[in-house]
């Protein structure tokens, strides 16, 4: 029995030992005496918001130096808009540093959201973004074939030098675009990028030495396309060109 006693004794008394290492480790003390006081980012930041970097990361300093939990802190860090990656580590004796890559700005998506170039959707409320992003639109499920359709497009219009304002797939999969000089593009769902090309190549030559430029037009058809046109101001949208009526045969289903 005395065996017994002398082994619970010696089990208690390392345990006694490794006690207030477990809680320095832990956090419970030492926060105090190795308090956590600079944040250090390593990195260039342009788009993650210093602020909310820094509210991220207070709690997880607030464990003090021996007690941070450096993994917690980089997973949260990851989680913010426009981080791709982060590492998190400590040097001593207070020092909390963070080096950030970031994942830019694309786009924005519908009404409330916003798009990043790793194809991360967030809440656009709260959250700094450039003015000028382009706009899409569609099922989230969809976002690589909408951005892929508009990196398509957007090759294709600016060598006519007319940028793409928006870009949207609706839920049957049809896609329609809005150019920056007001008009609106009808590409459907087959074919998209081929028929967007052969607009292309045919644009110059619609618009040149016209007053107006396109105000709508539908590329659904087998043999060519519908189109209007943008009338004087006050005045009604002029109908589509003989020409083009003319080439018309079967029209895609929306």
């Amino acid at each position: 029995m005395n065996w017994l006693l002398r082994i619970a004794a010696v089990i208690l008394a390392l345990a006694l030992l490794a006690a207030p290492a477990v809680a320095v480790r832990m956090g419970v003390i030492g926060a105090d005496r190795w308090p956590i006081q600079k944040l250090r980012v390593t990195s260039k930041m342009q788009y993650v918001d210093a602020a909310q970097l820094r509210k991220t990361l207070a709690p997880f300093a607030a464990q003090g130096f021996f007690g941070v939990d450096l993994d917690g802190a980089q997973s949260q860090v990851e989680r913010l808009p426009w981080v791709e990656r982060a590492e998190v580590r400590k040097k001593w004796p207070n020092v909390l540093e963070v080096a950030i890559t970031e994942d830019p700005p694309l786009a924005r998506w519908g009404d409330d959201r916003l798009l990043s170039r790793s194809l991360k959707l967030f809440p656009r409320k709260g959250i700094r973004f450039p003015a000028n992003l382009p706009q899409m639109d569609g099922n989230p499920l969809d976002v690589r074939k909408v951005v892929d359709l508009y990196n398509a497009s957007n090759e294709l219009f600016g060598r006519i030098r007319v940028p793409i304002e928006k870009v949207q797939m609706s839920d049957r999969g049809s896609f329609t675009l809005d150019l920056v000089n007001g008009t609106h593009v009808i590409a459907g769902r087959n074919e998209a990028r081929a028929r967007l090309s052969r607009f292309v190549t045919i644009y110059p030559q619609l618009v040149s030495g016209s007053k107006a430029l396109p105000r709508t037009v539908d590329l659904r058809y087998t043999n060519g396309f519908a189109m209007s046109w943008m009338a004087p101001t006050g005045a009604s949208a002029l109908p589509a060109t003989a020409a083009t009526a003319a080439a018309i045969a079967t029209k895609e289903s929306q």
